[in-house]
């Protein structure tokens, strides 16, 4: 298993940007209605392990569906969900969802998506 290393992400239009420390080694491709409309590619991190650093998170827009744990937040001016926030599903605890898409210098063909059946 591989250490988590610390990835800068953002949006495509820059007005939001974040810092994120994630091992790459697990990373999912869901096909949930949302995941597979968006073309998420996810992967988790506590909060501790979050941080935004360019714009605030009441500027971003909010989508819940469904049961409404995960809050899908997206850039008002371009669209894209570069990160989205809620609780983990085996334990209750505070998570965020990276889309790995939005980081900065990763190869998406290096890596192994496991497949989620959402």
């Amino acid at each position: 298993m591989a250490e988590a290393k610390t990835y800068t992400g953002g949006c495509h239009c820059g007005r939001f940007a974040f810092e994120a420390s994630a091992d790459l080694d697990n990373v999912i491709s869901c096909n949930c209605s949302i995941c597979s409309k968006r073309g998420l590619m996810l992967t988790f991190v506590s909060p501790e392990q979050f941080k935004l650093t360019r714009g605030t998170r009441e500027e971003l827009k909010s989508y819940q569906f469904n049961k409404k744990v995960i809050d899908h937040v997206f850039c008002p001016d371009c669209g894209v969900e570069a990160f989205a926030s809620g609780k983990r599903p085996t334990d209750g605890q505070a998570m965020y969802a990276i889309n790995v898409r939005c980081l900065e210098g990763v190869e998406l063909t290096a890596l192994q998506p496991k497949l989620v059946d959402g």
